[in-house]
């Protein structure tokens, strides 16, 4: 059962970064690839089994049979869910360069196929079948990479702080003119549902920090904004701190860092922030040498193709260099394999 063995060494790694650090990107890839050898030892298991069964070995090849059958299901449904999702987004979020990249995603694999579909078909040209080949490599490890981020992103959301923090970040995210819109509502009320529960549970009051600078379409600063929205909520102005000169996360959370560390030598805090955004914001968060975790609000479902596409598209640049050296090396392999496909 080697299978069974490696899938325990990756989930005991996964369990021992995760317990260290949960604001890792490298506790998605070992419990990925755990997941994956699980997957490998539960297969082996029903094969092994259905040798000495009958009635096992017809339900496991039935259902081998359907599953293959939906892949093309799955498949186009997906382009098709993307390409609807793009068009929900420039509906109710306008036709921002942002909101399109799920129907991007969804007209690039239906490109793909239909490339793939001729280059089988009547197209015999070795540059473009070697091109199709690093297309395809590429896209295999950034689909990769994109399940250990919603892998990692999905973890990170079980966290349950305690009761006894003195801040509260809360990042901000845009406004509309000086009001806050319900994105960035969801995260000032989360951090109220904190304050609120901590209050009544324990008697301390959290300091809640809003933090955002003012962008060229806006008429206020975030933070004043998102201040006027607590005060309107209740919460005593002698217990909101304003953070009004980032432009970005990591500018919230070392200009937040700066405004708690000369108030209080040492403290307890956390941040909120939408779902889709909170592993990133994490991820910043220790950049800044903060200890902060997250804890996220609700985002509307259409919403998340869009927004998770984003942070992914972050995450990567974050790593740049990382990824542009293994696209480089996956671009090189080809074009060896291809030079001497004409020794």
């Amino acid at each position: 059962m080697y299978f069974a063995v490696i899938a325990a060494i990756f989930l005991m790694v996964f369990v021992g970064l995760y317990v260290w650090d949960r604001r890792r990107i490298s506790n998605g890839i070992f419990l990925t690839i755990g997941l994956f050898f699980v997957l490998l030892t539960i297969l082996y298991v029903v094969l092994t089994v259905s040798d000495r069964h009958d009635v096992v070995r017809v339900i496991v090849t039935g259902l081998a049979i359907i599953l293959i059958l939906l892949i093309p299901f799955f498949f186009f449904g997906l382009i098709f869910g993307l390409i609807m999702n793009g068009r929900t987004m420039m509906k109710k979020e306008g036709k921002r360069l942002a909101n399109l990249l799920p129907m991007f995603a969804g007209l690039g694999l239906l490109g793909l196929f239909i490339w793939g579909i001729a280059q089988g078909s009547f197209i015999s040209s070795p540059p473009l079948a070697a091109i199709f080949a690093a297309i395809i490599m590429i896209l295999t490890y950034f689909i990769f990479f994109f399940v250990t981020f919603l892998i990692s992103s999905f973890v990170y959301q079980y966290n349950f702080p305690r009761y006894n923090q003195d801040f509260i970040i809360v990042l901000g995210s845009g406004l509309i003119g000086d009001k806050v819109p319900p994105l960035l509502a969801s995260r000032l009320d989360k951090a109220i549902s904190f304050y609120t529960k901590q209050l009544l549970k324990t008697g301390k009051q959290a300091t809640i920090i809003v933090s955002g600078g003012q962008g060229e379409n806006e008429l206020t600063s975030e933070a004043n904004a998102m201040r006027l929205y607590l005060l309107e909520k209740g919460i005593p102005e002698d217990y909101i701190l304003m953070e009004d000169q980032s432009v970005n996360t990591l500018q919230n959370m070392r200009f937040s860092k700066a405004k708690m560390d000369a108030i209080l030598p040492k403290y307890k805090s956390i941040f909120t922030t939408n779902n889709f955004h909170l592993f990133r914001a994490g991820l910043y968060a220790k950049k800044a040498g903060l200890k902060s975790q997250g804890i996220g609000s609700k985002t509307a479902f259409y919403y998340m193709p869009s927004a998770l596409m984003r942070e992914f598209i972050a995450i990567v640049m974050m790593h740049k260099k990382l990824n542009l050296v293994i696209v480089g090396l996956i671009l090189l392999m080809f074009l060896g394999l291809f030079l001497i496909s004409f020794l």
